[in-house]
């Protein structure tokens, strides 16, 4: 299934129904008054949330939604018909922006969660609410109450418990496939990864959800190479996981620009727990391997992990230290 994370959309409540104009003509009854019945309502537009779905790509090939429209009253007092509702399933955690695309509307971050968001037209009075002293036989009914109408865009941000996040051909990919089930294309040049790649990772009898962002490049926070779009994946992810090609020249200047990417898009990016990983080992040797840490822990004044996906060599303490921190997070959130 192709993943697409965004999709512009038409949604249209149901019109409601007209009121009905009647009289009652039954025989030896001289004078029947008004027995019009009222319209039905319209049909409302319902969004909600469901599990086991990780991608807008149904709303790509359908764009317009409506409910239907409530249906006229008969005589005999006979009210009309309500209109269907319309009911989206979004994955969980999509959020609804008007057109403008600034303005949040909504956002499904639980699984289940229901919202209507557009309310259907009330249905038109017969006739019989007409009737009074002066007037025994109105010939006056409403319209139905026009439905509501909006262009709106659906975006996804993907709720993974782990972001990986990296420049291009920093081995995400490969980590991906390697921790879980996932089969991530894989290949030896930038942007392989076009789009997030969701895997399920076990270690120890536990498991979390980890997410594959396609390479960050310098002024991604301007929408530069794939842009905003995929750091926006990043804002649910509990721990961050940077992993960073260890044979490059400069791999702290490597660093160094995901984390400036990272700091300039907001959104609390920069205040995540990260958990920087060098990847590629299996290329140094182990003299190598000692100069650069010590180099590196010294210019980043924080722990330095060295792993190789390929080998396997240090993948599982990586998975130990996301899960321990993955716990922590979710007992922080608990108190709050």
């Amino acid at each position: 299934m192709k993943f697409l994370d965004e999709a512009k959309i038409f949604l249209k409540s149901g019109d409601g129904g007209p009121g009905c104009i009647s009289f009652r003509r039954e025989k030896f009854i001289e004078y029947g008054g008004p027995n019009g019945g009222d319209g039905g309502r319209g049909g409302d537009v319902i969004v909600e949330a469901i599990e086991n779905l990780n991608t807008l790509i149904d709303y790509r090939y359908q764009q317009h939604f409506k409910a239907g429209r409530g249906h006229h009253g008969m005589g005999a007092n006979r009210t009309g018909a309500d209109g269907g509702d319309v009911t989206l399933k979004v994955p969980v955690g999509t959020q609804i922006y008007y057109d403008d695309k600034q303005t949040l509307l909504a956002d499904f971050d639980t699984p289940g969660k229901r919202l209507v968001l557009l309310k259907g037209g009330i249905g038109g009075r017969g006739n019989t609410h007409f009737k009074s002293s002066v007037n025994q036989a109105p010939r006056r009914a409403d319209t139905g109450m026009p439905g509501e109408e909006l262009w709106v865009w659906l975006r996804l941000k993907l709720i993974a418990d782990v972001g990986l996040v990296g420049l291009p051909n920093a081995g995400k990919s490969t980590f991906l496939s390697v921790t879980s089930r996932a089969k991530p294309k894989i290949a030896d040049y930038p942007f392989t990864t076009l789009h997030p790649q969701l895997g399920v990772v076990h270690v120890d009898n536990h498991e979390f959800v980890l997410a594959d962002l396609p390479g960050l490049i310098e002024g991604a926070h301007e929408g530069v190479g794939l842009g905003t779009r995929f750091l926006g994946h990043v804002e649910r992810c509990k721990v961050i996981l940077h992993l960073v090609d260890s044979t490059l020249e400069d791999p702290v200047h490597a660093y160094k620009t995901i984390r400036a990417e990272l700091e300039n898009y907001g959104h609390g990016l920069a205040d995540k727990e990260e958990i920087v990983a060098f990847n590629k080992i299996d290329a140094l040797t182990e003299e190598e391997i000692q100069a650069k840490k010590s180099a590196l822990e010294a210019a980043l004044k924080k722990p330095i992990y060295f792993l190789s996906a390929v080998s396997g060599t240090g993948v599982q303490p990586i998975l130990r230290l996301l899960y321990e921190h993955i716990q922590a997070s979710k007992s922080v959130h608990e108190q709050e």
